[in-house]
Parts: C-alpha cells; structure tokens; sequence
C-alpha cells in the first residue's frame, strides 16, 4: 500500500529581498486509497505545500522529510518524483506551444512506465477516456493547453491522471474558475480514479462545492502554514456554515 508521510515540513520562499517562511511544520500521512481534503484561507500555505512536494525550484525546504513508501522523496529530482509515483494537476496549468496533447500524453506515459505504451491499446484508451471526460477528439491534437478554457485546461489535468495512474495525486485547486457542468465533469474523472483504490488523493480547495462530488475521508484546515484542525467530512460541513474566520484570528490550536 503507497503511502505519503509528510513530517515537520518547513519551506521558506524569497519575497522582496526577503525569505518568508511559508510552512511551518505540516504533519499528514496519506494511504492510498484515501482522500484528504485540504481547506483554507487565501496564504495560508496549501499550493505552498503542492508544490514543494512536486519539487518546485521556487520553495526552499528547510527542514522535516517526506517519504513516499519509506523513499526520501526531497532526495528526488522533479521527473523522479513523477516517476516514483506523485502526480501534481496544477491550479494554473502552463502552455507548452508545439506540443501536441498526443505526443505529451505518451511521452509522459513512457518516461513513467519506463517503455512506450502499445500504440493501438494507447489510442483506445485515450479516445475511451477523452469521451469519458466530455473532450472532442480533435482536442488531442492542440498543443498543450494553448488556448484552452479554463474548464479545457482543468479537464486535461485530470486526462493526465487517469492515464498515468499516480500512487499519490496532489490536486491544486482543480475547482478553482469551473461552472458547474466542468466542475462535474472534472469530479467525475476523479471518482473513477479513486474507486480503483491505487490512488491516495490529496485534495486542496477553499471552497466546500467540489467535495459535494468528491467526498472526503480526512479534512484538514490550513491556517498559517499549519494544519490547525482535522476531521472527518463534517468539518467541511462546519466550514461551509462558519467560514475561515476562527482559524485566522488564531482561534484554533495549531
């Protein structure tokens, strides 16, 4: 069984000549097969977190570990860290004029399986999983995400993980800019992921909607670069009635 074990994890980043701590001591463990919600306030550290696990340049981690099954993944490189299993789909997915999603979805599918996909069950299984996610075919042809929606952009990101099938998924705000047909569609892609049981899901939102498609088994709130509470669903509930406001004015033990 995979698993994500996140353990004082400090990260530091250079803002206006200056170094701001960011994390401040995140412990979470995610097992596969498991969701785990992460809310908050605007600042408060989640993307932070993202994509210090995904090995952004940007973040400085200065100090605790993080192991995925029992691997020092701070140790890895960024394509690595893909290859050892973490899967990150962006808040804000870059575009990569010239590529094609076809050739970036089997060049991908390659360097983490270690050999080029069959090209005939390939093809099936793309064209099976873009109906499935509600995109034309002739989308596979478009360079990689130039142009696209933000629904397109939010869809492809969730094309990306059905096909490469991660241990561990690490979802930025996939409901962020999303009207509700989108926000179904991307969840649904998600769900199917999560039913196989392969996957630990890391979920990051500071809204409650998506996890009326996606539910959570864990929520956990962020606040001033900590977890300062945990739960299980009915915490979400308690957000969505409460809000944000208890955990910023500093009213709940980090």
């Amino acid at each position: 069984m995979a698993t994500l074990e996140i353990r004082d994890l400090h990260v530091t980043v250079e803002a206006d000549n200056a170094t701001k701590e960011i994390l401040k001591g995140v412990d979470l463990t995610v097992k596969q097969g498991e969701t785990h919600a992460i809310m908050g306030p605007n600042g408060s550290g989640k993307s932070t977190l993202a994509y210090s696990l995904a090995g952004h340049p940007k973040y400085t981690i200065t100090e605790g570990t993080v192991l995925l099954d029992g691997e020092d993944v701070l140790e890895m490189t960024v394509d690595e860290r893909a290859r050892a299993g973490l899967f990150l789909a962006m808040q804000y997915p870059v575009e990569i004029p010239g590529v094609s999603v076809s050739n970036f979805l089997r060049s991908s599918a390659t360097a983490i399986r270690g050999e080029a996909p069959k090209l005939r069950t390939w093809v099936k299984e793309v064209k099976e999983t873009m109906e499935q996610l509600h995109m034309d075919p002739s989308f596979a042809e478009r360079n990689v995400n130039e142009g696209f929606s933000g629904g397109e952009k939010k869809r492809h990101e969730i094309l990306q993980l059905e096909l490469l099938k991660p241990k561990i998924a690490i979802l930025d705000e996939t409901d962020s800019g999303l009207d509700v047909d989108a926000l179904r569609i991307v969840s649904e892609g998600v769900n199917r992921v999560r039913e196989t049981g392969a996957v630990g899901t890391l979920l990051i939102t500071h809204y409650t909607r998506i996890l009326r498609y996606i539910k959570p088994d864990h929520v956990h709130v962020f606040a001033d670069g900590r977890i300062a509470e945990s739960g299980g669903p009915e915490l979400a509930d308690k957000l969505e009635n409460e809000g944000y406001e208890a955990y910023v004015k500093g009213g709940a033990s980090a």
